[in-house]
This record gives structure tokens, sequence and C-alpha cells, in this order.
């Protein structure tokens, strides 16, 4: 009995030995879990479910293989495939959640989430995060020509890569102030998130209580997860 947590990935043709890791956590450690969760940015980039990218499919089909044999498979969109809709979440047999999200894990309420939001020492980033989430823009860009829309993904990647080379580490993380409040307006004691690729387990307070929050590491170099079980909560890493 255990649910497993995975955030991060970050997959594109160009990461071959990534995807492979994935598939292989699919048909192995998946196989036994009561429910998997993808926290977001499983893509590097996604630029509408019409994208006819190969890898789309075998992704969707080896998701939706795991979702037939039982397993309940959740997403939760990151900042790097926000737009991915439900096209896609049908095919690979993937339920759609709100970017946050409280469950009950044996007794335990979890909140659940990108990480993203939590960034707010970040100005810039909150600020085009805020812009590109209005559905009137992103309808108008997803009815625009895949070309397009690929230079425009490509522009706004290397524009991205820059002003993130500029930043410090320190204001590209979390806030403090908005994990607590985040927890405290769930009314939960434990918080699990990605998109910081900073894999880690802090303990902190929250509602006068011990909390704790635990941050999945990329998969870069090594596969990372989040495996809840009703005696515990352990963050492992992997190899591909």
């Amino acid at each position: 009995m255990a649910t497993l947590f995975i955030a991060d990935l970050h997959l594109c043709t160009e990461e071959p030995a990534i995807t492979a890791g994935f598939l292989r956590f699919l048909a192995g450690e998946a196989q036994t879990a009561d429910a998997l969760y993808i926290l977001g940015d499983l893509f590097e980039a996604w630029i509408g479910d019409d994208d006819p990218n190969p890898l789309h499919h075998e992704i969707a089909t080896a998701i939706k293989t795991l979702a037939d044999a039982g397993i309940p498979c959740y997403f939760i969109h990151g900042n790097r495939d926000f737009l991915l809709g439900k096209r896609f979440a049908r095919e690979s047999g993937m339920t759609l959640l709100p970017e946050e999200k409280v469950l009950d894990l044996y007794g335990r309420k979890v909140l659940i989430m990108h990480g993203d939001t939590l960034c707010t020492d970040d100005a810039g980033y909150q600020a085009f995060r805020a812009k590109v989430h209005q559905p009137w823009l992103q309808t108008l860009f997803l009815a625009l020509p895949l070309c397009i829309r690929q230079r425009i993904a490509a522009k706004m990647r290397a524009n991205s890569k820059a002003a993130n080379s500029s930043k410090s580490l320190e204001i590209m993380d979390v806030n403090q102030n908005a994990v607590v409040s985040a927890m405290e307006k769930n009314q939960v004691q434990w918080l699990i998130h990605g998109h910081t690729h900073r894999p880690a387990v802090h303990e902190l307070t929250a509602s006068h209580q011990p909390a704790f929050r635990v941050v999945l590491g990329a998969w870069h170099t090594e596969g990372s997860m989040v495996k809840v079980t009703a005696d515990d909560v352990k963050l492992i890493a992997f190899p591909f």
C-alpha cells in the first residue's frame, strides 16, 4: 500500500535516457502503487495536444497501460506543460487536477502542487505566470499554426533561460511565508511539491504544529519520487 509522487522529468526527444528511465519506472515500481501523481513538468515544453511529436504518443501509451492496469494516474500542471489539455489526458488515462489539491493519504492530510506559486520572491516570473494563465491568451495561442507556436515557445524558453541566469538561487526558491500560508489555508501538516529541483524534507511549523515540506528532485541524472505509506513519507532517489 503506497502512493507515489513524481515531478520535473522534463521529457524531451533530446534526453532519451530520462524517457527510458520513466518507462522503466512505469513498468516497475509504479505497478504496485495505489496511485501515481505527476506534479507538473512531465514534459520540457508543451505547445498543444495536437503536437505530433512521437514522444508524446509513446508516453501517453505507457501511462495509459498503467491506468488500464488499475493504477489511477493524476496530473497537476507545471510551468513547462501548463497547456497540457483534456485530449492528452484522455489518451493517457490521466485525471487532471487543480493547481492545489488536498489528499487524505492513510490518515494524513497532504497538500500537493507543482510549487511555482510558492516562489513569490521572483516577481518577474509571477507576473509572467499570471499573464500566460489567462484563458483568452491560451485560446489564442493554441489557435495559431503549430509552426508558429514552436517558434514562440523556443523564444520564450531562451528568454527564460537568460532571465534565470541573472537571478539568485534564493529568489527562485520558495518563500517560507507563502509555504506556511498555503499549508494553513488548507489545514495540512504535509506539503509535497516539485519545481525548485531541490530535493529535501524540510521541517517547519504551521498552525502552531510541526509540519513537513517534501520537495521532489528533477530527473536530470537520476529518478526522484516520494513514496507515502501508512507508516512513512520517504523521498527516494533511484538510478535510471
